[in-house]
């Protein structure tokens, strides 16, 4: 059916654009279309608001963990506008929410810790940490609350000021979540703008911004560190992955399926580290594909507000395309499409759970980031093979290796170039443990102490031990 993209539209709080719910595909509600001349005095609000923001950190973990309170408290007014407007079932809406606050409180628990330098001078040298000043975020629209508080707890807590640019395909939420914290937060210490392009990159490359922070494609991520290196703005950057999960010989398939399975399709497929490629050794792969394959039939695919609903919609229709161009490609390349690999005849952007064999291993499927439903299966011979298929693409986020020998599978994972690697899961993150990609997907590290030290820099101050 014919789609309505994103318009703008008179209206008396000025400009505005039309939200989409993926699930129907149609417009249900409208957001602010701010114009990048507005950003000068946003900035400059959030400029003002760090002066003070800065100053005391007992005061700021106590307002970030009155936000936690306030988001928890919020949680049925939020969860269903996210589902809403990004697709997802309600419940995970409600764990997306659950995350944010257990963010917000987490960081509020942490203190950067100075650090004395000792090196035989008569001199007492001591690392302090400062806040950077006003930061940039920009989210996409597959995590956008979850995503949006791994940049801004840690930001906040910092001691730093924050001007949070959600995805146009799901400013509602962000909009609201950033209204509920209001309640607890002083004024301009989180600002929320909504648009469209070029409000982005104007923020970006904006000179009063200290640090940009952004999740998104490479594309885009490369155009984010040309405009912040304009005023020499620190960069952090998560650009995505293709995360290969490889098979052992003693994997046990029926054991394993299930995670497996939603490592791959969770969100729809439509997570930066989900699993984007499964390795399995020659003897077992029909075994893989027909288990993934009766789940990929059975899940119950539907909108993410229907209580039975498993699998939503493809979030908007530029991704549900890229995901239908992939897959096509693949099929023409002479792959076959064990489940799925058709777009479902209804209203909204659904696309079958799809898993595919017999791909060519240089077909886009394989190469590139799908980022949908559609999971490419490939035998392999050796484990040097496999390993090296892995490794072989410009993604670093994430792998997995899966098997019952759990020596040999952490071996195995240690050969993978990547970020974060799993044995037997995937996808699954601490908040206290670092989240970095390596090549192309990211530039930084986010998670953990290490994202409070990302929002921080180094003071030093010398003091003779002796006036």
């Amino acid at each position: 059916m014919a789609t309505r993209p994103p318009h703008r539209a008179p209206g008396t709080l000025g400009e505005r654009f039309a939200v989409l719910d993926p699930a129907t595909g149609l417009a249900f509600e409208e957001a602010p279309d701010q114009q990048p001349d507005e950003l000068d005095a946003v900035v400059g609000r959030a400029h003002e608001a760090w002066r003070t923001w800065r100053a005391d950190p007992v005061a700021r973990a106590t307002a970030l963990l009155a936000a936690a309170d306030a988001v928890d408290t919020a949680a049925t007014d939020i969860a269903p506008l996210l589902t809403r407007e990004q697709g997802k079932p309600l419940v995970e809406s409600y764990a997306e929410i659950a995350r944010t606050a257990a963010r917000l409180r987490y960081f509020a628990e942490l203190r950067p810790e100075p650090r004395p330098l000792r090196d035989g001078r008569p001199v007492r040298s001591e690392i302090r940490w400062r806040p950077l000043g006003p930061v940039a975020a920009i989210v996409p629209w597959n995590f956008p609350l979850q995503l949006a508080s791994a940049k801004f707890a840690p930001a906040l807590a910092a001691g730093n000021t924050m001007v949070l640019k959600p995805s146009p395909f799901t400013p509602l939420a962000t909009r609201l979540l950033g209204s509920v914290m209001s309640t607890a937060l002083p004024e301009d210490v989180l600002t929320i703008v909504t648009g469209q392009e070029p409000l982005g990159a104007r923020l970006a490359s904006h000179p009063g911004i200290r640090h940009v922070t952004f999740t998104g494609s490479i594309p885009t991520g490369r155009a984010v560190a040309e405009g912040a290196a304009a005023s020499l703005a620190r960069v952090t950057l998560e650009l995505g992955g293709n995360d290969a999960a490889i098979l052992l010989e003693d994997v046990e398939v029926a054991r394993i399926a299930d995670r497996l399975f939603w490592a791959a399709f969770r969100n729809c497929g439509q997570v930066c580290m989900a699993v984007k490629r499964v390795y399995a050794p020659a003897r077992l792969h029909s075994e893989v594909v027909e288990a993934l394959a009766q789940r990929a039939k059975t899940v119950v695919v539907g909108a993410g507000l229907d209580s039975d609903t498993q699998l939503g919609p493809v979030n908007n229709a530029p991704q549900l395309a890229r995901v239908k161009r992939y897959t096509d490609q693949a099929l023409a390349d002479g792959a076959r499409a064990v489940a799925g690999g058709h777009r479902l005849d209804r209203p909204g952007y659904f696309y079958a759970p799809t898993i595919l064999t017999d791909v060519p291993p240089d077909s886009p499927v394989v190469r590139e980031e799908q980022f949908g439903p559609v999971l490419p299966v490939l035998p392999y011979g050796s484990l040097d093979e496999a390993v090296e298929a892995a490794n072989d693409t410009g993604f670093g986020l994430g792998g997995s290796v899966w098997g019952t020998d759990l020596d040999r599978a952490e071996a195995v994972a240690d050969r993978l170039e990547c970020g974060t690697a799993w044995i037997n899961h995937h996808a699954e993150l601490s908040l206290a443990q670092p989240f970095a990609g390596i090549k192309e997907s990211g530039v930084g590290v986010a998670g953990g102490p290490w994202g409070l030290y990302g929002n921080l820099r180094p003071f030093v101050v010398h003091r003779p031990e002796e006036a």
